[in-house]
Parts: structure tokens; sequence; C-alpha cells
């Protein structure tokens, strides 16, 4: 799952306005941030394999310290103290990443390091998890939307178009030709991670929130 994660992301605000954008982003996708840069050190795995699933060609051979439901309830919880607000939600975020992944992958999905592993394997059929992510982040957007409010033209703009980059990848990885290598993978995992953060940022920056008295017009 890519844009679903996302979704949650944006979702969140609506729940805790006063978090930013860029730490619910990091809540929702810290697997997924912590998985390149394992890769990289080469505590976890990834190869390239072509018709792995219907919408990746990548076979996840290992990453339980990333995507181990065990260790995302650690991680949740670590990162919900260091950010010390909104505990539970920023916890949940964390953990809600290998839920949504154990739909989506293959039974890849590790409950623990050296555990069994588990996945429903929806990325077997392209039209139904396009259907499903699309459908989840058309509904984090709205909520975001009606969570805040343009403050400026940079809040407007730059949120619609970081909503369109995220979908254009999207279509892209799942249209498109396979890594060229693994290395290519974490490199960009790890470059695309940051970019998303600091733009996330910078949008909620340029954005106030709605406050639940006075939820009128969004843009």
């Amino acid at each position: 799952m890519f844009i679903g994660h996302f979704a949650v992301g944006f979702a969140a605000k609506r729940v805790a306005p006063r978090v930013s954008l860029a730490t619910l982003f990091v809540a929702a996708q810290l697997a997924d941030l912590l998985w390149p840069v394992l890769v990289a050190l080469g505590l976890e795995q990834v190869r390239i394999d072509r018709g792995n699933t219907a919408i990746t060609p990548l076979d996840f051979v290992s990453y339980p310290y990333s995507h181990s439901l065990v260790l995302l309830c650690v991680w949740g919880v670590l990162l919900a103290a260091l950010v010390r607000r909104s505990f539970a939600l920023v916890a949940a975020l964390v953990v809600s990443h290998w839920f949504l992944d154990f739909f989506t992958h293959r039974p890849d999905m590790p409950l623990y390091p050296g555990g069994p592993k588990v996945g429903l394997g929806l990325w077997n059929s392209v039209p139904a998890t396009v259907v499903v992510e699309f459908a989840m982040f058309g509904v984090g957007v709205w909520m975001y939307l009606h969570a805040t409010r343009a403050r400026d033209a940079q809040g407007r703009w730059g949120f619609w178009a970081l909503a369109v980059f995220l979908a254009v990848v999207y279509i892209a990885n799942i249209s498109g030709p396979p890594p060229p290598s693994v290395t290519a993978i974490w490199i960009s995992g790890i470059a695309g991670g940051l970019v998303l953060l600091v733009w996330s940022w910078w949008v909620d920056r340029h954005r106030d929130v709605i406050l639940s008295s006075n939820r009128g017009g969004v843009a």
C-alpha cells in the first residue's frame, strides 16, 4: 500500500488538528521510512522479481525490524513518546501500517522477527487495489480539507500539488518498469521520504486549523 498510508495521515489531521501533517505522515509511514535505511545497512532484504504480484515487482525477502507487527508496536510507542502529543493516535498510526499492508501484501508480513508471515494478497488484483487505495485517499484528502483552511496561496496550491504528486507517483509505480537495482530502491526511498516530509510540513504551515464550531468552506 502507498497512498493508502498517506490517506490515513491526512485523515488523522481531523482527529488531531494541532499535530503537524509531517508528524502524522511520519507515523503512518514510519515502517516505509525505516525500511530503505535498513535495506541500505544490510539488515533487511528485498529483491526485484518481476511478476511477484500484479502491483509490485518487489519480493520483500526479510523486513522483520521495520514491518513486523510486534516491532511496529514498539516503534509506535517510542515515536508517540517522542512526539508527546496525541500519544494514542500517533502510536495507532504507526501500527496501522502493518494492518493495511496485511490486506495488500501476499503472506510476507511478519508477526514478529522470526515468526510466521501473513497477508491477504490484495496486490494480486490491480483493479481492486487501485479502487481501494484511491477511495481511501479521497476520504483522507476530504477529511484533511475539512480540518484545515488555506492561509495563503502556498497553503492552497501547495496542498493540491502534494496530493496530485502522490497520486501520480502511485500510478507511475504501478504502470512503470521495475526499478533498475536494489540500490536505486533504497536511495529513492530515503530521498523521496525526506522530500515528502518537508513538503507536508511546509504545506501544513500555510494552512490554519478549522475549529469544530466554525467548519465553513475549505480550499
